[in-house]
C-alpha cells in the first residue's frame, strides 16, 4: 500500500502543471493534500481517478485546506479540533487496521506572529487528538508539519534559527510528538543522510540550489514501524513549492 502525502499551494493550480500525469504514473492507493485553497464543489472530481474523495476546506476562500483520496475502502471520516479556527487543517480517515491523519499544521507566520498560537495551542492539542486515536488503533500522519526539525533538516540552520519554521519552540513541538510514541520514519530509514529537502522557496533559484527545508513528514505508531517498508522524498517532482513524500508499508 502507498501513501502520498503533498502540499499542492493549490489543487486547482497544479491541475494545470502536470498533476494528473503523474497520479496516472504513480497510481498511489492514498493521495493526502494539503493546502488545496478550494471548496470541494471547486475541484473537478472526474478528473481524479478516486472513488473515495474527502475534503475539509477552510471557510476562508482560497486558503489552506487539505483532502485526502483513497482506492482502499474506509471505515469513515472526520476532521480534528474543532474548537479551532475553520481553516481545514486536519482530515482523519478510518480505515480497518489504522487511522490516517492529514495535516497541514499552521505557518507561525512573519514576525512569529501565529507562533504562540502554533506552539502554545495547536500542536499540543493536535498531540493529545493524536493520543487520543492511537489508544483505539495505530495512527499514520502526514502532512505539512511547517517545521524542520533538526539541523540536518535544514540547508541554512545558522542562518534560520529565528525564522517561522525553525523556532525552538516549534522544534521542541515536534520533539514531543515523537516522545508521545510517533516515529519520523523517513529519519529512521535516512539518519544520516543530509540535502534530503521537501519545500523549496520560489526565490532564488532555491530548488535548482537545494536550499530548502524537510518540513513535511510521514509519522507513525511504534508499533506500525515493522510494516514500513520504505519513506520516501519525491523531489524530482515539480508543480508546487513542495514536493510530494511516499509511505509504502504492508498491512
Amino acid at each position: 500500500m502507498e501513501i502520498i502525502s503533498w502540499n499542492v499551494n493549490g489543487l486547482r493550480a497544479v491541475l494545470k502543471k502536470g498533476f494528473l500525469d503523474f497520479l496516472n504514473q504513480r497510481k498511489p492507493d492514498v493521495l493526502c493534500l494539503q493546502e488545496i485553497k478550494a471548496n470541494e464543489d471547486q475541484i473537478p472530481k472526474l478528473e481524479l481517478p478516486y472513488e473515495r474523495q474527502c475534503y475539509h476546506s477552510a471557510d476562508k476562500a482560497g486558503y489552506s485546506g487539505t483532502a485526502t483520496f483513497s482506492t482502499v475502502s474506509m471505515v469513515g471520516h472526520s476532521t480534528g479540533l474543532p474548537e479551532h479556527p475553520p481553516e481545514g487543517r486536519i482530515l482523519t480517515i478510518e480505515y480497518d487496521a489504522f487511522y490516517l491523519v492529514n495535516v497541514y499544521v499552521p505557518n507561525s507566520q512573519d514576525e512569529l506572529r501565529r507562533l504562540d498560537y502554533r506552539t502554545k495551542q495547536f500542536d499540543p492539542e493536535f498531540r493529545q487528538y493524536l493520543k487520543a486515536l492511537d489508544a483505539v488503533k495505530p495512527v499514520i500522519v502526514c502532512g505539512d508539519f511547517n517545521v524542520a526539525h533538526e539541523d540536518i533538516d535544514i540547508a541554512r540552520p545558522k542562518q534560520n534559527r529565528k525564522s517561522a519554521g525553525f523556532t525552538d519552540e516549534e522544534r521542541e513541538q515536534f520533539t514531543h510528538h515523537l516522545d508521545a510514541g510517533l516515529v519520523d520514519v523517513f529519519r529512521l530509514q535516512h539518519p544520516d543522510e543530509a540535502e534530503h529537502y521537501t519545500w523549496w522557496s520560489y526565490r532564488g533559484g532555491a530548488r535548482g540550489r537545494n536550499v530548502g527545508w524537510r518540513i513535511d513528514y510521514f509519522l507513525v505508531s511504534e508499533r506500525l514501524v515493522p510494516h514500513v517498508e520504505k519513506a520516501e522524498i519525491l523531489s524530482e517532482v515539480m508543480g508546487s513549492d513542495h514536493c510530494p513524500i511516499s509511505l509504502t508499508l504492508t498491512i
